[in-house]
């Protein structure tokens, strides 16, 4: 009796090791939505709101459905390590920073340039990869790293020079059209 109930006590404590905890995708308050139309705009002022309320909108939505397809786990260092295992086909910070990239490419956003960054390049457990946005004609030293992985699918916006956590660099090799 008591192997059994052992037994299903360690099959089920495996299931949930190897499930993580799933993230459901955040619908954004109309709040997060303005004050990421806002940094946007603050990039470059010329900018039209009604675009930099789009893109603000469309990174949302967007970051909604990648966490949804990629079937994400909290914390992201979890969702790697299922990712690495092959429990997971995709979702690491790469897969977030590409797919936004290419979808964003793709929109109609006149006043703005989308970059990858990268930190930490070449370093097995610390690099990571995420979104740049920049005004158009502007340097990229002055835009934003909206970065869609570091806390499970909810966007951190902050400016590339300015984050607390990682020293940015353009990744201006995978930025190319074959992307």
């Amino acid at each position: 009796m008591y192997r059994y109930l052992f037994r299903s006590f360690l099959v089920l404590l495996l299931l949930w090791l190897f499930a993580g905890c799933s993230v459901k995708p955040q619908l954004p308050t109309h709040a997060q939505t303005d004050h990421l139309s806002m940094q946007l705009k603050a990039l470059n002022p010329a900018t039209p709101k009604a675009e930099t309320d789009r893109l603000a909108a469309d990174l949302y939505a967007t970051t909604a459905v990648l966490v949804k397809y990629y079937r994400l786990t909290a914390p992201p260092l979890w969702h790697n390590f299922l990712v690495n295992i092959g429990m997971r086909e995709k979702g690491l910070c790469y897969h977030f920073a590409d797919a936004l990239f290419v979808h964003l490419k793709r929109g109609h956003y006149p006043h703005f340039a989308f970059h990858l960054a990268v930190a930490n390049r070449g370093k097995y457990w610390s690099e990571h990869n995420t979104l740049l946005i920049a005004a158009k004609g502007k340097p990229i030293t002055e835009g934003l790293i909206v970065d869609a992985w570091r806390h499970s699918g909810r966007l951190y916006v902050v400016p590339f020079d300015q984050d607390p956590d990682y020293h940015w660099q353009h990744r201006r090799e995978r930025c190319e059209p074959h992307l």
